[in-house]
């Protein structure tokens, strides 16, 4: 074989060893995609705790919820809460306050209030979809969140679909494919919430954000931190545990 046959079948071998990735750019869609697989999960039991910071004072909250599908329970283990339970069955979401004894559903206007008080409202813990699923996303270029090369794309809600905000600017991390910060918009353009990863972690094969912060940019001096004490994904999960009746 000549050197010049030789040399053309070394650069073929290495063209084709690469990944499609790196020969020709990622999609939005594909982006996003990767960042559901490691987000995204069918079932999990998570153990959590809250800091919910509003001024000069501080809260902190704990919980341990179980998640299957569309159906999630959480109920908080700190002393002032402890026994409160929040109960998502498809597209219902029910509370329970055992000192009432009373089972309230959440619905109409209270679904944008502040879960516990905290920056994140109950719509927002009732997503659960695919962030492809709710919206279209478009690449507006590439840049660096605390040193990591990131994507910064674009979302815009899907025709027909009930989202908590009509637009998303999100930056992907190019490497783990979590998205690391985004900012949160109403339709009218109006900056609603930010919201920022500060901890990442592989867990189970995934990459998953196990500490973040909400800002809600309506309230002033107000910030929520999240934190994943323990998560384990696909769990045994005890039949009948998002029975309506065993709130109670």
């Amino acid at each position: 074989m000549s050197i010049l046959r030789r040399s053309l079948w070394l650069v073929l071998l290495v063209v084709f060893s690469f990944p499609v990735n790196m020969v020709r750019a990622m999609t939005a869609e594909e982006i996003i995609n990767y960042r559901d697989d490691n987000e995204h999960f069918q079932s999990a039991r998570v153990e959590g705790e809250m800091l919910v910071v509003s001024g000069g004072r501080e809260m902190t909250k704990s919980m341990i919820s179980l998640v299957d599908g569309d159906d999630a329970l959480a109920e908080f283990t700190n002393p002032h809460d402890r026994g409160t339970k929040f109960l998502k069955r498809g597209e219902d979401l029910y509370l329970f306050f055992p000192d009432a004894e009373d089972i309230i559903k959440i619905s109409g206007h209270m679904m944008n209030q502040g879960m516990m008080g905290s920056d994140y409202s109950y719509r927002d813990v009732m997503e659960s979809e695919r962030l492809t699923d709710l919206y279209e996303f478009t690449i507006l270029g590439e840049e660096e969140v605390d040193s990591r090369p990131c994507y910064k794309l674009e979302g815009i809600a899907r025709e027909g679909e009930e989202v908590s905000y009509y637009r998303r600017i999100t930056w992907v991390d190019k490497e783990r494919f979590i998205g690391l910060r985004e900012e949160l918009y109403a339709q009218s353009g109006r900056l609603l919430k930010e919201y920022y990863v500060t901890d990442v972690e592989e867990i189970q094969g995934r990459w998953y954000p196990m500490q973040a912060v909400m800002e809600n940019k309506l309230r002033r001096d107000t910030r929520t931190v999240f934190t994943m004490l323990d998560i384990e994904f696909d769990p045994e999960i005890p039949a009948g545990i998002f029975a309506l009746e065993r709130l109670r």
